[in-house]
């Protein structure tokens, strides 16, 4: 496939995956209780394990070693920081969260922005390299699943009809295309290999300032052990992605 055909391809598909929230309404609720966080452990190790194996050093080797490229890894992690700061935006995991109704618009707007600049990035380690562009999007993938099983709980909670929870959800993942469009079309004019130094940022931000300590708020002993067995797990996968890929 060319690489807008992948870029498109994988923005479509970020969108249904906005879809696996309807899997709430199957599951007890014990149940996705016992899964949610082990999801979010593997999601963030999953995210810094592609940030360090994959996208820093794919950056080094694009804009080699010097100030620019940390500058754009720090700005990754700044904007994404400043985004849940200005929209009192959070993942809201367990679907029992207490939300009101307000609460749940502040959530796909942030989710919205998150995924257009989300998509800005992963389109332009798809620019760069096709099989970082696939890591990049796994890496993403991972992350996205137990936040929309999250958030179509929270929009139910809050009152929303399921049939207008996933709609809404679905849309708000199709603005990850619009950003991967934008990057995609950017790149005509300007070098859009910065975008993987900022995805990196974005991955360590995600990863350990909004994901792992929503798993360590938990006080058991063994829940905690297999947390983190599974966030190692995410570190191993994308090292060995690495390896098998040869880079």
């Amino acid at each position: 496939m060319s690489t807008f055909a992948w870029i498109v391809s994988s923005g479509i598909a970020m969108s249904v995956i906005a879809l696996v929230g309807s899997v709430t309404l199957l599951l007890k609720e014990s149940t996705l209780n016992k899964i949610i966080l082990p999801l979010v452990s593997f999601a963030a190790g999953s995210l810094i394990g592609g940030a360090f194996f994959h996208m820093i050093p794919a950056g080094l080797d694009k804009m080699g070693n010097n100030t620019a490229f940390f500058s754009w890894i720090l700005a990754g992690f700044t904007v994404f920081f400043a985004l849940e700061q200005l929209l009192h935006w959070h993942h809201c995991h367990r679907a029992t969260a207490e939300c009101k109704q307000p609460l749940t618009y502040m959530i796909l707007i942030g989710d919205g922005l998150h995924n257009f600049l989300g998509g800005l990035a992963i389109a332009g380690t798809f620019l760069i390299d096709i099989q970082l562009g696939i890591m990049a999007w796994l890496a993403a993938a991972a992350h996205e699943i137990p936040q929309e099983l999250g958030d179509f709980g929270v929009l139910i909670h809050g009152g929303w009809s399921k049939r207008k929870a996933l709609m809404f959800n679905a849309l708000s993942g199709l603005t990850f295309l619009l950003g991967g469009l934008v990057a995609y079309f950017a790149a005509f004019a300007i070098d859009v290999s910065f975008l993987i130094a900022f995805a990196a940022g974005n991955f360590i931000y995600i990863g350990a300032s909004d994901l792992v300590p929503e798993v360590n708020k938990h006080g058991d002993l063994k829940a905690n052990t297999i947390n983190l067995l599974v966030f190692i797990l995410g570190l191993i996968t994308m090292l060995v992605i690495k390896l098998a890929l040869g880079s």
